[in-house]
C-alpha cells in the first residue's frame, strides 16, 4: 500500500475510529489505529507481538483491530462491493469471454475455509472436512480477480453447495435482485443463452449456474466445455490465493471471536478490491 493509498483510506475511516482525549490520557490517533490493523492483517502477527511493537495493551490491540475492521467493512463495502448494474454484468461477461473464452459468464463462484480457533460450546458446528475449525467465505469473482458478491460466516461443517443454497447470494439471484441482464445470443451465433456463474462439482446445476459434466468417458465437446469452464472457474481460486498472499492473517487460525473474524474477513475482501 502506498502512502497516498493509506492517506485516502485514513480519510474514509478516520472519523469513525477516532477517539476523544480524556483528562487522564491522550487517545491513540486514528492513523496509528489504522496502521496497527493493517499490520495485523498483512503480517498475521500475534496480538501480543503487536502490543509490544506499538507499546499498547493486549486488550486495547484487540479492541482496535475489531473496531477498525468493522469501520473498513462498513465504509468500503458500498464503494468496492456495490451491487452491480446490468452494464457492469455485461462488462464482466465481455471480459470473461475475451480472457478465458467462456461466453455469457458473469462470475466464478467458490468457497474458502477461513481457519479459526475453535469457538467454545459449539461442538462440531465449525469443524470442517480437513479436521480444523473454520468459517466459510463464499464469493463470486470477475475475470480480473476482483470480488463482486460475497457471503461470509457460514459454519465450517457445511459444503460449498450447502453454503450456496442458503447464502444471500443464492437468495438474491433467485429473487432477481441483482440486475442480471436478460438472456443474450452467444458470440458469433444466434443461439440465445442466459448469463451464468460457473462453479465446481460441489455446486448445483441451475439456469444461472454451470458446473462441469461429471464422469471421465466424455465426448470431445464435453471435454472442451469442461476445460473452458475450468479456466473460467480458476479466477475465483486465483483471487483467494492472491488475497491470502497479501494478507498473511489467513495462513494460520484466527484467534478471535467468530464475529470479529467475520469483520476481519470482510475488511480484507474490501481491501483486496480497494
Amino acid at each position: 500500500m502506498t502512502p497516498a493509498q493509506f492517506d485516502h483510506l485514513l480519510t474514509l475511516v478516520g472519523p469513525i475510529i477516532s477517539k476523544n482525549n480524556t483528562n487522564y490520557r491522550d487517545s491513540i490517533q486514528a492513523k496509528d489505529r489504522l496502521a496497527l490493523t493493517l499490520r495485523f492483517l498483512a503480517s498475521g502477527d500475534l496480538m501480543v507481538s503487536l502490543s509490544y511493537q506499538f507499546r499498547i495493551g493486549r486488550s486495547t490491540v484487540s479492541r482496535i483491530i475489531r473496531e477498525t475492521c468493522e469501520a473498513l467493512r462498513d465504509k468500503l463495502h458500498p464503494i468496492v462491493l456495490a451491487k452491480p448494474s446490468s452494464a457492469k454484468w455485461l462488462a464482466i461477461a465481455n471480459k470473461y469471454f475475451a480472457k478465458w473464452q467462456f461466453p455469457n459468464c458473469i462470475g466464478a463462484i467458490d468457497g474458502k475455509h477461513v481457519l479459526i480457533q475453535a469457538p467454545p460450546n459449539t461442538g462440531s458446528q465449525y469443524h470442517n472436512y480437513k479436521g480444523g475449525f473454520s468459517i466459510i467465505l463464499l464469493a463470486s469473482v470477475d475475470a480480473d480477480y476482483k470480488f463482486v458478491l460475497v457471503d461470509i460466516g457460514s459454519e465450517g461443517h457445511n459444503s460449498d453447495g450447502g453454503v450456496f443454497r442458503h447464502s444471500v447470494i443464492s437468495q438474491a439471484i433467485e429473487c432477481n435482485q441483482l440486475n442480471i441482464p436478460n438472456s443474450a445470443a452467444l458470440p458469433s451465433t444466434k443461439t440465445v443463452m442466459p448469463f451464468v456463474f460457473v462453479g465446481d462439482e460441489a455446486f448445483p446445476l441451475k439456469n444461472y449456474l454451470m458446473r462441469p459434466f461429471p464422469g471421465n468417458a466424455l465426448s470431445k465437446e464435453r471435454r472442451i466445455f469442461n476445460y473452458r469452464l475450468s479456466r473460467a472457474r480458476r479466477c475465483v481460486e486465483n483471487a483467494f490465493g492472491i488475497m491470502a498472499a497479501r494478507f498473511r492473517i489467513f495462513r494460520k487460525p484466527i484467534t478471535t471471536s467468530v464475529e470479529t473474524c467475520k469483520a476481519i474477513v470482510a475488511a480484507t475482501v474490501c481491501l483486496h478490491n480497494f
